[in-house]
């Protein structure tokens, strides 16, 4: 067997913000009833927290859930733990209509930092990013691929996109956090 790596192996680039793959991480599509008993108990137990109000992201510690759709969240849990925590999830969720899929391995997981890592995604993503609130999930395009980002702390935006277009996604991040090309230069 093959040991795992990230789709980059951890790649990164420093400009006028820092722009960095985040290696492997731990990603869970759950789909079903949001406001099901047994979905909440098995994203409490997943997760330690509640299943997130729409277009929030909830973490505890390295764990945590992102509301994706009214029926859909993505769970975060460290890569090592993924395969127990989808079992632990469909044996909660059994008799429930309901789908468990490990997608770590699809994913690409990438960190944005800096005081002007919003200006990187303001280049590349249809949202309102000075608007963007700590733990608010958006759905949405980096470039011309689907990802979805939440702004993951003070000057901090997490992004998530397909693995297969990693790399697209890393050089259009790279070539927008070139210095010199800010938005709002100082």
């Amino acid at each position: 067997m093959s040991n795992a790596i990230s789709a980059l192996d951890g790649k990164a680039f420093v400009g006028f913000a820092s722009v960095s793959e985040a290696g492997l991480q731990g990603m869970i599509t759950v789909r079903g009833d949001l406001k099901s008993a047994k979905m909440k108990k098995a994203v409490k137990a997943a997760t330690g927290g509640d299943i997130p109000a729409p277009r929030r992201i909830a973490m505890k510690g390295n764990k945590g859930a992102g509301w994706m759709s009214p029926d859909e969240l993505l769970i975060l849990v460290p890569y090592a733990d993924a395969k127990v925590t989808v079992e632990a999830l469909a044996a909660t969720l059994e008799g429930e209509h309901a789908l468990v899929a490990d997608v770590s391995d699809a994913r690409a997981m990438f960190r944005i930092k800096g005081a002007k890592a919003a200006e990187v995604l303001m280049k590349l993503c249809p949202v309102d990013l000075p608007k963007l609130a700590e733990g608010e999930l958006r759905r949405t395009r980096v470039a011309q691929v689907a990802a979805a980002l939440w702004k993951s702390g003070n000057d901090e935006f997490t992004l998530v996109s397909f693995r297969s277009v990693a790399s697209y996604v890393f050089g259009a991040l790279e070539t927008s956090a070139q210095p010199g090309s800010e938005i709002f230069p100082a």
